[in-house]
């Protein structure tokens, strides 16, 4: 009888895709919670919902949530992150985005989104940033996409941070967001009361409640004197 040997060339492994600027995820690094944690950023495990399983998540599970209104979350890694929110940070976020919509409109640049407002960064990662503008340049016939999560990439992002968030979170978020085409993002810090405004190509740039926020080259002319959105009650009297 006749028997044929099976080949053993080795198989040549599928090469993996990475997104550009976003670091691939090394196959198998996951063994604990911690892992996950770690790698979205040490955040806090109650933020990390288990159904889906994590890993395992997609939009359609992400847009269940979203309309479900039962938690504000985003999409990292086939896993579903609770937002960090509270009252205070959504109050300052009213305010910044009544500031850009009232410069914008009257100068028809763009749209304006709110802390709902979920945007894919890449495949597999959904977004929602605090308050987003996108210009009508990134708008097809500047007009928003009927999809409930398109695929848009904001001219700006402002991220306002809770106690639950990470500077591990906030960097990798600036990575994802330059990586995806994002010109110009603010981290505002209720508590310290300052906005760190970032760029991709220069160093940030730390503006104090005394100091006026400008909106670069993305919203040429706008200005906004940080007190109004760290002390209104003051700017009201």
């Amino acid at each position: 009888m006749t028997t044929t040997a099976k080949s053993s060339r080795p198989k040549t492994p599928r090469p993996r895709t990475t997104r550009p600027g976003v670091p691939a995820s090394p196959e198998g690094a996951l063994v604990t919670v911690g892992d996950l944690l770690d790698r979205l950023g040490g955040i806090p495990a109650r933020r990390v919902l288990l159904h889906p399983t994590p890993g395992t998540a997609t939009e359609a599970d992400l847009l269940k949530i979203l309309d479900g209104n039962e938690r504000l979350c985003e999409l990292v890694e086939g896993t579903l992150v609770e937002k960090a929110v509270g009252l205070e940070e959504s109050m300052i976020a009213v305010l910044i985005s009544a500031e850009i919509l009232n410069f914008a409109r009257r100068r028809r640049l763009g749209r304006i989104s709110g802390g709902d407002g979920p945007y894919r960064l890449f495949g597999g990662l959904v977004r929602v940033p605090d308050v987003a503008f996108i210009s009508y340049d990134r708008l097809p016939g500047r007009k928003v996409p009927k999809a409930p999560i398109p695929d848009l990439v904001p001219d700006l992002a402002v991220e306002i941070l809770s106690r639950s968030n990470t500077a591990a979170e906030i960097r990798r978020k600036l990575g994802e967001y330059f990586a995806a085409g994002v010109r110009l993002v603010w981290i505002v810090d209720p508590k310290k009361k300052t906005v760190r405004v970032h760029t991709p190509a220069n160093p940030s740039v730390l503006l104090g409640e005394g100091e006026t926020l400008d909106g670069d080259d993305v919203l040429p002319g706008f200005q906004l004197p940080l007190a109004r959105i760290f002390a209104p009650e003051e700017e009201a009297s």
